[in-house]
């Protein structure tokens, strides 16, 4: 058994024993419990031939696997968590203040399993990606809203910080790592087509060096032309505020963000039928709330997201009160510019990453992203910019 099987078969372990007990409450949380022998008996291969015939395993990623049995859900965090701000946030999560607006744990606690801490929660529906007109952007704005609104000194203490920045700082290393990885020697392995122009970065010309002499032919990913998309990307990231990108202190807020806010952040709960819920917490703390606003400001200027659906989800959040994007009627950007520019860069270099990785040009959704850091590039730097990024 590879070491991803024992991990996510101890995790069903785990969710199996979670789901028996009655639906979570804020007051007491259904007490399951977490332990090394979930783990150590999955490994010995004594556990319960079934413990395997009935989980789902909903994502599996070095920063997260999460596996579901019945109606509890088991996720092992990422190894290099810090645990007290874990576990801060999972405290957070299960407080009164944020009833019907964050997914309440299973328990208040976590354990480790292969020396990841791992957490307890209910199922929830997740928003359906094939059924694109029926995403909920207003509803999800509306959460944002209430959850920028709840006063801090009703949660748990103490707040950890929000890790929006630090994960920016992250997929800016992931890109550099990828770039600087020994590239195929045999030009013949290179996955995709290689012929003609590359359709990767439409209008693509603000850089010269993102189009590098390659031998192999233009519009592929040899490493001197990726290098040049890199070089976008950072010259982007300069172009963003050193606090955003994970360079020293964040400025101080009393305003409680999600962090790493999109579609795949949301559930019904309880399932199947209930209302909407945010979920997640690695990257839950006080911080800039516009940040829980960039991700879709960034695809709205990037031209991924229908211009329809940002204003309804504008109106949606200002609507019920949230404070990040000015008032009613007012420009959002001189509010959202900062953040919008971290989101692209982070999108862009993780984009990047993954396609020299694979070797293959960028998609046309990654593409655009690409161009978005050419524009930030020609910015000012640290200036918020009246209009889109």
């Amino acid at each position: 058994m590879s070491p991803t099987d024992r991990l996510t078969t101890a995790l069903a372990a785990a969710a199996r024993h979670a789901s028996t007990p009655p639906r979570p409450t804020r007051a007491d949380a259904g007490r399951a419990e977490v332990t090394t022998a979930d783990a150590d008996s999955a490994d010995a291969g004594t556990a319960d031939a079934s413990a395997g015939a009935g989980h789902v395993v909903l994502a599996d990623r070095e920063d997260g696997t999460v596996v579901r049995w019945g109606a509890a859900v088991a996720k092992a965090h990422a190894g290099d968590s810090d645990r007290g701000h874990l576990a801060a946030r999972i405290r957070i999560a299960g407080s009164e203040a944020l009833a019907g607006i964050l997914l309440p744990p299973l328990d208040p606690g976590f354990g480790h399993l292969h020396g990841r801490p791992v957490s307890l929660w209910p199922y929830g529906v997740p928003v359906d990606p094939g059924r694109p007109a029926a995403a909920p952007w207003e509803e999800t704005a509306r959460l944002l809203a209430r959850l920028h609104r709840v006063p801090v000194h009703r949660l748990p203490g103490p707040v950890p910080p929000m890790r929006g920045p630090a994960k920016v700082a992250r997929a800016l290393r992931r890109m550099s790592e990828a770039l600087t990885a020994p590239a195929p020697a045999d030009p013949a392995a290179r996955t995709g087509d290689t012929s003609g122009p590359s359709p990767a970065v439409p209008g693509f010309a603000p850089a010269p060096a993102a189009r590098a002499a390659d031998p192999a032919g233009p519009g592929t990913y040899a490493h001197p032309e990726a290098a040049g998309l890199g070089q976008v990307v950072a010259a982007a990231a300069d172009r963003v505020a050193r606090w955003a990108r994970g360079i020293g202190a964040a400025p101080p807020s009393t305003t409680l963000c999600h962090g790493d806010l999109h579609l795949g952040q949301l559930v019904r709960y309880p399932a199947p039928t209930g209302p909407w819920t945010l979920i997640d917490v690695d990257d839950l703390g006080l911080g800039d709330p516009a940040w829980d606003l960039a991700r879709p400001a960034a695809w709205y200027a990037a031209g991924l997201l229908d211009p329809d659906v940002w204003l309804r989800f504008l109106d949606a959040y200002r609507a019920e009160g949230g404070p990040a994007a000015g008032p009613p009627g007012s420009d959002p950007w001189p509010e959202l510019d900062l953040a919008a520019r971290a989101l692209t860069v982070q999108t862009a270099a993780l984009a990047l990453a993954k396609a020299v990785r694979e070797e293959r040009r960028l998609d046309a959704e990654e593409g655009l992203m690409l161009d978005a850091c050419a524009r930030i590039a020609t910015l000012p730097a640290d200036l918020p910019a009246r209009g889109a990024p």
